[in-house]
């Protein structure tokens, strides 16, 4: 099994007076349009997906809506769990995840530092060894699902993504 895990894009701002409540939050315009060309250049890759998982915060969401658009996968088939919210437990999504027997590619969506923590947690690190930028990938093949082990393919920061998506 890969793993493609994602951060979400740019949201607005906790300190802007606009600002909803925390699971509203939402991508801003330039979030939008570099999440967008992201996802562009990883469907210009050649990647593919066969399922899409996302934090139901809204802006995880939307992150994971523009990447269903520029791979070809159905908005309406992304799931939502609570297992990529910010405080949730890394080896519970695993331990999910390792139920998916017909899917091999398969996109996370959710927050930092969660999101480095599986990483961690898939590399049998034992603390925090990336820090994801947001709209950030990183690739891991899973050689077991759970408990994890994986190896990194590739990680890649949304400035050379976005130089894919052009």
């Amino acid at each position: 099994m890969r793993i493609y895990v994602v951060r979400h894009g740019a949201a607005i701002d906790r300190e802007d007076p606009k600002c909803p409540k925390e699971a509203e939050r939402y991508l801003t315009r330039v979030g939008i349009d570099k999440t967008r060309e992201v996802g562009r250049g990883l469907a210009r890759m050649g990647m593919k997906a066969d399922l899409l998982m996302s934090s139901p915060y809204v802006r995880a969401l939307q992150t994971a809506e523009i990447f269903a658009d520029e791979l070809g996968y159905g908005k309406q088939k992304i799931r939502q769990t609570n297992l990529l919210l910010p405080s949730a437990d890394a080896a519970l999504l695993f331990r999910e995840l390792a139920k998916e027997k017909d899917s091999s590619e398969i996109y996370l969506f959710g927050h930092g530092p969660q999101v480095d923590d599986m990483i961690a947690l898939a590399l049998g690190a034992r603390r925090d060894c990336t820090a994801l930028k947001k709209s950030a990938v990183a690739v891991i093949e899973l050689k077991r699902v759970s408990p994890p082990i994986g190896q990194l393919l590739w990680m890649a920061p949304p400035k050379l993504l976005r130089g894919a998506g052009k």
